[in-house]
């Protein structure tokens, strides 16, 4: 049995695994987020006590951030979670818990989740919410990259975002552009109101997957990942005595028959699939898994995304598919629990004292 754990800026859900990937109990509390990387911890243990530790052999965490390649210490987060970045997370949490702890980027866990339920061996995961977060398997492995960044498809430049400010403080990454706040602040300018056309993303409220909100989840606009504050997070209205809006107003726009918010949702969109084409002629994967609350805007979103990912790649690559996720809410939990049972470092470093 293993323990997985899925922390986002908005919840933080555990549950039971089996070496099969069944989740067999499931507990969930909110992230206290504003207070900080040990407040975080007490609620994981909290959790985890609450759901039982008798023959849970060790605990995967998929987290928000930048996580060092061994699976220990966050080494780079924005501030979804005050004060995230450097926290030894690995070591907190077998202190607490007396079991050995692997801690993995979520999105690179929600891909092991997935790949635990499908046939494919080498393929890309992409969660678009707050940020457009990503990684890649390659031959059943999820690829960590030297630094533990590998898959951070939301920072590929593409050029319907040139000269756009993206979260991580450049300009012209596709997230400048797909992403949820990204696509409620420009249908507010085109709108003649709001943001400015230069500066069209929301502030960085989540990481953006390193990650992306969570697959999937009963509110779907709460997608994959830093998932922090989900394809919600919003664009401040207040000032103009409007309520904040976010993807759920396009969303709105859009089937409405607002011609704006579908030009948006098609924009970004073509964006993501451009940045795509680029990856999955690198990688050679037999698919491409999207999860978040994009997924909600449907074919809007996804049908220029295939056609401008199509347009991009190799003709030996035509037919490399775009599917939906299919373990939702359990994705990260899911694959971080599997990861932990696959890692038998988590106890080798625990005894050097990491």
């Amino acid at each position: 049995m293993r323990l997985g754990i899925d922390i986002g800026g908005t919840k933080i859900a555990a549950g039971l695994v089996t070496d099969r990937g069944a989740v067999l109990r499931r507990e969930q509390a909110p992230t206290p987020a504003r207070q900080g990387r040990h407040a975080v911890v007490d609620t994981v243990t909290r959790l985890a006590r609450e759901l039982g530790l008798d023959g849970v052999a060790a605990v995967g965490v998929g987290t928000a951030g930048v996580v060092d390649p061994g699976g220990r210490t966050i080494v780079g987060a924005t501030d979804a979670i005050r004060d995230w970045a450097g926290t030894p997370l690995a070591r907190l949490l077998e202190a607490a818990l007396g079991v050995p702890v692997v801690v993995r980027n979520d999105v690179q866990a929600f891909l092991a989740g997935e790949l635990a339920v499908s046939t494919w061996r080498t393929a890309l995961g992409v969660t678009v919410g707050t940020g457009i977060g990503g990684a890649v398997a390659v031959d059943g492995v999820v690829v960590r990259g030297a630094h533990g960044a590998a898959g951070h498809l939301g920072h590929v430049p593409v050029p319907e975002a040139e000269g756009l400010r993206c979260a991580c403080g450049g300009t012209g990454h596709v997230e400048a552009v797909a992403g949820g706040p990204a696509m409620t602040a420009r249908l507010e300018a085109v709108s003649g109101h709001g943001a400015e056309p230069d500066d069209l993303t929301a502030p960085p409220e989540a990481d953006s997957g390193h990650g992306a909100e969570p697959p999937a989840t009963t509110d779907p606009l709460e997608a994959t990942g830093g998932r922090g504050a989900g394809a919600g997070a919003r664009v401040d209205g207040c000032a103009a005595g409007r309520e904040p809006r976010d993807l759920r107003w396009v969303l709105d726009r859009a089937r409405a028959g607002d011609e704006r918010a579908r030009e948006v949702l098609a924009l970004g969109g073509a964006a993501l699939g451009r940045a795509l084409a680029g990856v999955v002629n690198v990688v050679d994967p037999e698919a491409v898994i999207i999860a978040g609350g994009v997924l909600a805007a449907g074919e809007r979103y996804l049908a220029p995304l295939r056609s401008a990912l199509a347009a991009g790649l190799l003709p030996a690559l035509a037919g490399v598919p775009v599917l939906r996720a299919r373990l939702g809410d359990d994705a990260v939990l899911v694959g971080a629990a599997l990861d932990a049972a696959a890692t038998p470092s988590g106890a080798g470093a625990r005894r050097a004292g990491s």
